[in-house]
């Protein structure tokens, strides 16, 4: 069975809990991600999903508004040798697309997204978990 190791990416994108949350979004349109991990000392305090953005802008006018304010804290984890299907089962049951992979440290290794752990097969290469993006 596969490892979560064996898909997960460790290209993140990490921001702090004090970053303006327009610069957040900005940084996850540029860098085509749905997801950013929040780090306080090195150590996830959060994850920021492109959800949680938008229900902030929903909300109204969010000049001035920091990612700590919107992000969800501390987030469920799992470690990079659990097995993909336990993520995606965490992942069903959780009710949410992106699950933070952390080390034995409890520093941050990477994040999963959903459809990279429903997809893993043994017959697709590791470049191709990505589903296409709309534009």
């Amino acid at each position: 069975m596969a490892q979560v190791s064996d898909v997960m990416s460790t290209l993140l994108l990490t921001v702090e809990p004090t970053l303006g949350l327009a610069d957040a979004a900005r940084e996850m349109h540029e860098r085509n991600v749905g997801a950013v991990l929040v780090l306080t000392n090195g150590r996830v305090s959060g994850i920021l999903t492109e959800r949680d953005v938008l229900r902030a802008v929903a909300t109204g006018d969010v000049a001035g508004t920091r990612v700590g304010a919107w992000m969800t804290r501390d987030p469920e984890t799992i470690g990079p040798d659990d097995s993909t299907a336990h993520a995606a089962s965490v992942m069903i049951h959780g009710g949410f697309r992106h699950l933070p992979v952390i080390d034995e440290g409890g520093r941050s290794a990477s994040s999963r997204s959903a459809t990279s752990c429903a997809s893993r097969s043994t017959t697709r290469p590791r470049g191709a978990l990505k589903w296409p993006t709309r534009r």
